[in-house]
């Protein structure tokens, strides 16, 4: 009998993107109570992230959603992995497998089994769902590439004695791709914040998904600005292959963004060789939050130091780092035309702390930092010494500006 209930409550679910553990746990017990006996369920699913190739979880009877795994890229041809049954399945196209547990295992099935049979376990069907492969041209219309597919696997284990019957199986065949579909639902949004938080920031994602997407939606944010700019890198990019460039950049923007990350800054724009990022100030915190700039900045030119001694180890020039610190009101929020956005900050704090920066390889001093930031930083201002009145370009007074004491 088609359980219809279990149904309702799946198209549901994924309507309302319910969380990916509550929606497992919800249909598993659901499922029990339909009559199919499942004592575990695992879920697995590919996702679009910088660093995560896939993540999966297993529900079990006694202990719900209480295990989780994720893999990184560079883990994807693990032998866990490698010798997971999906793997054959996705492989070879095969959309459904059952193995039966109560019988003696085939000669180079997966390890799994092996451990669920010690397990007491009796039978197990696998599914594997594609949610589709996107294509797009480049170029000419010979020229098409192809999105990594996304999808999602998952397997019923049972404990039951003579494992599945018919009636279980076919109750789980109806009811399993209504689950994937309902999985679709709850992990497209989160694969999509993700991609946006890459792109874009943890922040800016937040206000895109919540709405803020109409052009001239700003809000006036105060905050220390870190403005970073590779010095030299002009002749870098001239001369060195692609690839070791981009690598190059990849090992610079490490040192720059981990300190701000750790600090509880957030990067907003990667600007050709630079950076900007910005620490919101709260009035309570103000000389908290500019100490916490001011250790970001100093960490990621130790980051740089530490770089340049391993490059130069190996006979390979680096490039060295500047960087700046003001404290000012910015506009924060989209700008550009009717169809294309960008969400960043502008104002005149944002100018003069990219005015600032150039004024590092002048003034001989890596990090320099505004009167502002000084005024605002009274808890750091035992460690910065004056470098005098100096005038930035479009600014029509001389201002003071500030390095690192020694």
């Amino acid at each position: 009998m088609f359980p219809l209930a279990l149904a309702h409550w799946l198209a549901d679910s994924g309507l309302r993107n319910l969380p990916l553990e509550e929606l497992v746990d919800g249909f598993s017990r659901r499922l029990n109570d339909a009559g199919v006996p499942v004592a575990r369920v695992f879920v697995g699913m590919n996702t679009l992230h910088p660093l995560i190739r896939a993540r999966s979880l297993i529900w079990d009877r006694a202990t719900g959603p209480s295990t989780h795994f994720e893999f990184q890229h560079g883990e994807i041809e693990s032998p866990i992995v490698r010798q997971s049954p999906f793997a054959a399945m996705l492989r070879d196209r095969v959309g459904e497998q059952r193995i039966r547990l109560d019988e003696p295992g085939a000669p180079g099935e997966s390890p799994v089994f092996a451990e669920l049979r010690r397990e007491g376990m009796t039978d197990w069907l696998g599914r594997a769902f594609p949610f589709g492969e996107l294509t797009f041209k480049i170029g000419g219309a010979d020229s098409t590439e192809r999105a990594s597919q996304l999808g999602v696997v998952m397997s019923l284990t049972t404990d039951h004695g003579g494992g599945f019957s018919d009636g279980h199986l076919a109750v789980a065949r109806a009811v399993l791709p209504l689950f994937a579909l309902a999985i679709k639902g709850s992990t497209i949004g989160v694969l999509g914040q993700g991609l946006l938080e890459t792109y874009l920031g943890a922040d800016p994602a937040r206000r895109v998904l919540a709405g803020s997407v109409r052009r001239g939606e700003v809000s006036s944010v105060e905050a220390v600005l870190l403005y970073a700019d590779l010095r030299s890198f002009t002749p870098f990019a001239d001369t060195l292959p692609g690839n070791e460039l981009m690598a190059l950049l990849d090992s610079c923007f490490a040192c720059m963004v981990r300190p701000v990350s750790k600090h509880g800054g957030e990067v907003l724009k990667f600007l050709g060789d630079g950076l900007l990022a910005i620490f919101r100030i709260d009035e309570r915190r103000r000389a908290e939050i500019c100490a916490s700039a001011l250790a970001a900045a100093s960490e990621a030119l130790d980051l740089m130091d530490i770089l340049a001694e391993t490059r130069r180890s190996e006979g390979k020039e680096t490039p060295g780092l500047d960087i700046a610190l003001h404290v000012g009101t910015v506009q924060y929020g989209n700008v550009g035309t009717d169809a294309r956005l960008d969400f960043t900050v502008i104002g005149p704090a944002v100018n003069e702390a990219a005015r600032i920066e150039v004024l590092c390889k002048e003034l001989g001093q890596p990090l320099v930092m505004s009167a502002a930031f000084a005024a605002s930083a009274t808890s750091s201002r035992p460690h910065l010494v004056s470098l005098g009145h100096h005038r930035l370009r479009g600014v029509r007074e001389e201002t003071e500006l500030f390095g690192l004491a020694g």
